[in-house]
């Protein structure tokens, strides 16, 4: 039975518009995999280092067969493809991030996946996007999105056309 997945998308080096239309081009290629919507882009200020460039991001709604950890491997191969270095750095610039952000209603505590992804709730550039797609949605853990949105201030993003 196919799962509704939100997954985030981010870039801000090598044509960070670009890195996302390619990486939407590469989601769509996953087996057992469907593109359903994807956001508007967002211009967002990093989050880490301030000398770096701002951010492009979106939120994309898959619906896949696939379990969770499989879809994890195929979303870090595309980061990969498309030159993502991993460093110990934190919130430093990249290629391309590609996060599950939500998987179904699962609740998922694993070394390599935190389904609702970690921190999320405080992220303006992941909660107006998956707004677009989802705008009444209900996390796991009961907490809806516009509960979240109402704590989250639209500051420092800038929706693209």
């Amino acid at each position: 039975m196919s799962e509704r997945v939100y997954i985030g998308l981010g870039s801000n080096l090598a044509e960070p518009r670009q890195q996302l239309e390619a990486a939407l081009k590469a989601l769509s290629q996953i087996p057992a995999t469907k593109v359903a919507v994807v956001s508007p882009l967002y211009a967002s200020d990093p989050l880490g280092p301030p000398d770096q460039p701002r951010y492009v991001n979106a939120v994309a709604a898959l619906d896949t067969d696939l379990e969770p950890l499989a879809l994890l491997d195929a979303l870090q191969t595309i980061e990969l493809e498309q030159g993502r270095v991993r460093k110990d750095e934190r919130w430093g610039p990249r290629t391309l991030d590609l996060d599950i952000l939500l998987f179904g209603e699962q609740l998922i505590d694993e070394p390599r996946l935190t389904v609702p992804h970690y921190h999320m709730h405080a992220r303006a550039f992941v909660l107006y996007p998956l707004a677009d797609l989802a705008p009444q949605l209900r996390f796991p853990d009961g907490r809806t999105l516009p509960e979240l949105l109402t704590a989250c201030p639209f500051s420092g993003l800038e929706r693209l056309s």
